[in-house]
C-alpha cells in the first residue's frame, strides 16, 4: 500500500501527519519535497541521489528510532538533477521490499504533486481550520480524483477544543472522507522537534487516537483495493 500524504497549503502539517502514520502503519515515510525537505537528512545517500540514478532505494533508506525514512537531499543542484518520473518505480521497490510507503508530498499543486498523487493507492488530505487551507485541499482533492486516486481519509490539523466537532462536520462534507481532527497541542509540536512520533515521545497524547482512526481508515482502504493492488 503507498499512501500520499498531500495538502496544498504549505504549513499545514503534513510532515507531521506523514512521521506519525508512517510508525501507526508499520511504514517507510519517503520524504519527496525535492526542493524544500521537512524530515530529518539521513547520514548517506538520498533520494536526490536515488532519482538520479546514483543510488539504490533500499540502501538510501535510514532509519531514526522506530521510522525508517527515504530521506531527501538539500540542494537545488541535487532537486534539478532529479528525474521526478522515477519517483514511482522507486516507491514500488519500496512496497515490494517494505509492504507499506508513505509519500510526504510537497506543497503547491505542481506537476511533482501529480507524479505523487498518481504513484499512490490512496491520499490523505491534510488541512488547518483556515479557509485557505480548506480551499487548497479541495483542489488537491480535485487532482486527486482526476488521477484515480481515492481519498482515504481527511486530517484536521491545529484545531481548538471548542471548533473540533464542527470543523470534522464541515470538513467531511466538503471533503467527502472520513475526518480525523488533531486538537493544538504541544506534545506534538515537541514530538515533530525530535523527529519522533508522538507515540514514542509522549504515549499519553490523545493525538494518538487521532492518527490511529487514520491509520484505520487506510487499512480499509486497503483491504477493499487489495484485489486491485494485490497488496494482500
Amino acid at each position: 500500500m503507498i499512501v500520499a500524504v498531500c495538502g496544498g497549503k504549505g504549513g499545514v502539517g503534513k510532515s507531521t501527519v506523514s512521521l506519525n502514520l508512517a510508525r501507526e502503519l508499520d511504514a517507510v515515510v519517503v520524504d519527496a519535497d525535492l526542493a524544500t525537505a521537512d524530515l530529518p537528512r539521513g547520514s548517506g545517500a538520498d533520494l536526490h541521489d536515488v532519482l538520479a540514478g546514483r543510488a539504490d532505494p533500499l540502501e538510501a533508506v535510514d532509519s531514526f528510532g522506530s521510522i525508517r525514512i527515504l530521506p531527501c537531499g538539500r540542494t537545488l543542484a541535487g532537486a534539478r538533477a532529479s528525474n521526478v518520473s522515477e519517483l514511482e518505480r522507486v516507491v514500488d521497490r519500496l512496497e515490494r521490499e517494505c509492504s507499506r510507503v508513505v509519500i510526504d508530498c510537497p506543497a503547491g499543486l505542481a506537476r511533482d504533486v501529480g507524479t505523487q498523487l498518481e504513484c499512490a493507492h490512496v491520499a490523505v488530505l491534510v488541512t488547518t481550520p483556515t479557509e485557505a487551507a480548506v480551499v487548497d485541499a479541495l483542489r488537491t482533492r480535485e487532482i486527486a480524483l482526476e488521477l484515480d486516486t481515492p481519498i482515504a481519509s481527511i486530517v484536521c490539523n491545529r484545531a481548538t477544543a471548542d471548533e473540533s466537532e464542527r470543523l470534522a462536520t464541515r470538513v467531511e462534507r466538503e471533503l467527502g472522507a472520513p475526518t480525523a481532527v488533531i486538537e493544538e497541542r504541544s506534545a506534538v509540536d515537541d514530538a515533530m522537534a525530535r523527529w519522533q512520533p508522538v507515540r514514542d515521545a509522549h504515549p499519553d497524547c490523545d493525538a494518538i487516537d487521532a492518527f490511529e482512526d487514520v491509520a484505520h481508515s487506510i487499512e480499509r482502504c486497503e483491504k477493499r483495493l487489495s484485489g486491485r493492488i494485490g497488496v494482500l
